[in-house]
């Protein structure tokens, strides 16, 4: 069977091409005629050798995911549908914004977690994405002619327990396509063990999806909190940006759900939970997802929790509702899922049984 070079970091590749009896030094050129010239045919590769081409040619394979369809949303967002192997579809988000343009990408078929106010993870999950199904995203959106200038792992899945082959591919999109560590963000739930060894072995900068001030509701929301709560996340956190030593900040995530935890009491508490992590905040007015009983914040509740937060001196910005004329706002996207945990259909019969009384 032929490995599938697309996605491999440098150094996986260039243990490939030792393999072959060839100089890992070609691995450096292969990466630059991928994904700087675009080139996926070996014989175009014409600063390698003609031996290397040979066994490349019987061993190697440069393999896209598929594209199956493209949206295009009134405010400009754009949303790939890219079936993967296994024949499930994930969804990668374009949203540009004046002179920064964000890709949005998956990082597993539907989400191996289940936050209850998130329309991926009511798709249940199917698997893993190996890394050249992530950064293929990326050169898909590459070679439609967006200007992308920062990624954010946030879209379909919780990349850290996808931890090797999101590395791999954070690496090395901050290491072929020049995009600066700054601009690369890792979002997660909180999954303690993966984010303390992160520093290890990467410096993308940190985003933290907290939802919820308190273990009680955040357990609703997030049920990963039964296992990793949310204090020790952020203790968490606060060691992941200490190490890296340049003054960059987490970018909290908070999702505001009418009634639930948008109260003023929710911002105090978030202001304490916060008190010693050098951090943004950036508050996101809940999506609609079908079936949900949750609703977006009313706007006052939304200026009022934004108004405390920065009176008391954190930096907070406000998610702009794009994409959802194509349901690619955060938290909508769903993707085709073969769901071998059988949730999704668990949440159908759910709305059913709703709309039966």
């Amino acid at each position: 069977m032929k490995t599938n070079i697309l996605g491999l970091s440098i150094a996986k590749l260039s243990n490939f091409i030792k393999e072959l009896d060839e100089s890992p030094f070609y691995a450096q050129e292969i990466v630059k005629c991928i994904y700087q010239k675009s080139e996926l045919d070996f014989k175009n590769m014409t600063n390698l050798p003609e031996s290397l081409v040979k066994k490349l040619y019987k061993s190697a394979k440069i393999k896209l995911p598929e594209v199956v369809k493209v949206e295009d949303s009134e405010d400009g967002t754009r949303k790939w549908i890219i079936q993967v192997e296994g024949g499930s579809c994930i969804e990668t988000v374009y949203i540009p914004d004046r002179r920064r343009g964000t890709l949005c990408i998956s990082s597993q078929v539907g989400c191996s977690l289940d936050c209850s106010f998130c329309a991926t993870g009511k798709q249940g999950f199917d698997k893993n994405l190996n890394s050249s199904e992530i950064i293929g995203q990326l050169y898909i959106a590459n070679q439609s002619g967006v200007n992308v200038s920062e990624i954010v792992m946030m879209g379909m899945g919780e990349p850290l327990m996808n931890f090797d082959n999101v590395v791999d591919s954070m690496n090395l999109m901050m290491d072929v396509y020049n995009i600066s560590k700054h601009d690369v963000w890792l979002s997660t739930v909180g999954i303690i063990p993966a984010l303390d060894k992160l520093a290890d072995v990467t410096n993308v900068s940190l985003a933290i999806s907290i939802h919820a001030v308190n273990d009680k509701l955040r357990n609703e929301l997030v049920p990963i909190n039964k296992k990793y709560n949310v204090r020790d996340f952020v203790k968490s956190a606060k060691n992941y940006i200490e190490k890296m030593n340049d003054g960059r900040k987490v970018k909290v995530e908070y999702t505001l759900i009418d009634q639930t935890n948008d109260k003023l009491e929710h911002a105090y508490e978030l202001v304490e939970l916060l008190r010693d992590l050098p951090c943004t905040i950036n508050l996101i007015p809940m999506n609609p997802i079908v079936g949900s009983d949750y609703k977006r914040v009313t706007n006052k509740a939304l200026l009022d929790f934004t108004s405390i937060l920065r009176n008391e001196g954190y930096e907070v910005t406000i998610r702009k509702q794009r994409g959802d004329g194509v349901a690619a706002a955060c938290g909508q996207l769903a993707g085709i899922v073969t769901d071998k945990t059988k949730r999704q259909q668990r949440y159908k019969d759910k709305i059913a049984a709703k709309t039966l009384n």
